[in-house]
């Protein structure tokens, strides 16, 4: 997907984020928890995504090689009334249940508006500081609005049926996660190793499928259409993306071969 079509879609996802979790806060009292992100209120939520946003923006706006201090405060521009800090969500303190300063989803606008300012000003070649192997700015875009579109689906299923994910955004997920969360959750999660498990996740509403193997500590991709695979889970690019990031049960697919593998992807490949 092209860098003026993604930030286009962190914008639109940003902002429908914003829409959720004021309806989800609604006037006044305890934020009600997030069932998509156990240990979460809504609160929790904002917090998170906002300063991740941040965390992206001080990288960006330096031009940073190397990682930031995430203990750092300073880098997320919170209020300076004490009032308001005190009401604020504290991840030690996670879930979060006191009522909701109206700064902290003012806060969070603010700081999606900046980091989509900053995707703009730098295109997807700037190099910068990331925790994969590609060191790009682009890197940023295409993981932040990744995010953005799922913590948002999280968000307005705290009051109702999110709407899937957009197709082309959700098919990139997919990609995106074999590229890079595959083996990044493989080795922070020290997931173990393959047995020769083979896997088709096939889109029902486009051509794509992605199909993998997993051997010993290596996860090779294999030819799609053709390759044998032990289970196949067919889904919209939105319910495949939503699976694989642990948002939807197996059952919201349509799984043919050894149906008891499904789970056990998680395993090789543990949730973040």
């Amino acid at each position: 997907m092209d860098h003026i079509t993604l930030i286009s879609h962190f914008r639109s996802e940003t902002a429908a984020f914003e829409k959720a979790v004021r309806s989800a806060l609604g006037p006044g009292g305890a934020p009600p928890m997030v069932p998509a992100c156990p240990g979460w209120s809504v609160s929790d939520l904002i917090g998170h995504l906002g300063g991740v946003q941040r965390y992206v923006s001080h990288i960006l706006r330096e031009r940073l090689t190397g990682p930031p201090d995430p203990g750092d405060l300073s880098l997320y521009g919170l209020p300076a009334d004490p009032a308001v800090l005190a009401a604020w969500p504290r991840p030690e303190r996670s879930p979060n249940r006191e009522p909701v300063p109206e700064a902290l989803t003012a806060w969070f606008a603010e700081g999606a508006r900046e980091l989509a300012r900053l995707f703009a000003e730098l295109g997807p070649e700037a190099q910068v500081w990331t925790w994969a192997p590609e060191q790009s700015s682009g890197f940023w875009l295409r993981m932040q609005t990744i995010e953005a579109a799922l913590h948002r689906w999280d968000a307005e299923a705290v009051t109702g049926t999110p709407a899937p994910l957009d197709p082309a955004l959700a098919a990139d997920a997919v990609d995106q996660t074999f590229e890079v969360m595959v083996p990044a959750r493989r080795l922070r999660g020290a997931a173990p190793p393959g047995t020769g498990e083979r896997y088709r996740f096939r889109r029902t509403d486009g051509p794509q499928s992605w199909t993998a193997a997993f051997t010993g500590d290596t996860v090779l991709p294999l030819p799609a259409p053709a390759a044998p695979v032990d289970v196949e889970a067919a889904g919209t690019a939105s319910d495949l993306a939503l699976f694989l990031w642990h948002r939807l049960p197996p059952t919201a697919l349509k799984v043919s071969g050894d149906a008891a593998l499904l789970p056990h992807y998680f395993t090789l490949v543990p949730p973040a």
